[in-house]
């Protein structure tokens, strides 16, 4: 049986079927959508949601982060950082476009012209969210190649431990540097886009070297490029502490992931991630 499920935006939803309406309550509507669905999907809305957190997320929220975490170094730098916390959280949980620059000054608690003193415009202070962010991601997985050996297959698994630990420990960054970026302009999205660039050459770069050697075997290394990669950016949406699988454990599983994409014979017994 199908039944029509009435979306309000930020508010109940109502589904009617042949045993009336049931409702699932939120709060703060915005919007209504009328969408149609089997009557067991509705039913079971409350049971599914939770079978990734053992905490009820709201069905019309972006990601199940709720807490705004910037690099050490750019919290501690006072009137900017906390613009830059305030701008991240309203820009990962309503979008560039619905937040305002009076929006972002009273959740960092100043005045609009306050960040005007920082940043000429809004769309500088996400550009600056996407370099920071794309340089942390591209700083760490770098490093964990380095730091890995001269096999391909080690040398993936340490890029996706640490590309996945990324939008683990930064989820609202990782969510506003990749969704977001196609906002700014080619000037101000230029030093992102170096980064995003390099972060890609280096994993397509390890498949290469996999693919030479024999240990890989992919038809097109820029498919399982776009593959390994897009899988840890969808990480940042879901994940959260109450999951039931530590970060560790996911970056793991991940990895294990990408070695079954690049078709990958035996490997080398792995060293545990560090944590």
């Amino acid at each position: 049986m199908w039944v029509v499920a009435v979306q309000l935006r930020g508010g109940p939803e109502l589904a009617c079927g042949e045993h009336g309406f049931e409702m699932t309550c939120l709060t703060n509507v915005r919007s209504v959508s009328f969408v149609l669905r089997p009557a067991m999907a509705v039913n079971q809305l409350d049971r599914n949601r939770s079978l990734v957190h053992t905490q009820t997320m709201a069905i019309n929220r972006r990601l199940a982060a709720t807490t705004a975490r910037l690099l050490p170094g750019l919290r501690e730098s006072g009137a900017s950082g906390r613009l830059l916390e305030a701008a991240l959280k309203l820009f990962a949980e309503r979008g560039y476009a619905g937040a305002s620059v009076r929006d972002v000054a009273t959740a960092a608690g100043v005045k609009a012209a306050t960040i005007y003193a920082h940043y000429p415009s809004k769309e500088h202070v996400l550009a600056e969210l996407c370099r920071v962010g794309h340089e942390e991601q591209f700083r760490g997985v770098r490093t964990a190649v380095l730091d890995s050996g001269g096999d391909p297959r080690e040398q993936i698994v340490a890029y996706v431990r640490a590309h996945v630990d990324f939008h683990t420990t930064y989820p609202m960054l990782a969510v506003v540097s990749n969704s977001e970026l196609h906002v700014l302009s080619e000037e101000l999205g230029a030093a992102t886009f170096v980064l995003r660039r390099q972060s890609e050459a280096l994993m397509q770069d390890i498949i290469t070297r996999g693919m030479d050697s024999g240990h890989f075997h992919v038809r097109d290394r820029w498919l399982a490029v776009a593959a390994i990669g897009g899988m840890g950016l969808r990480v940042a949406y879901w994940f959260s502490p109450d999951y039931k699988l530590s970060a560790a454990q996911v970056a793991e599983g991940y990895a294990e992931f990408a070695l079954r994409i690049l078709g990958a014979d035996a490997k080398p017994d792995r060293k545990p991630a560090k944590r």
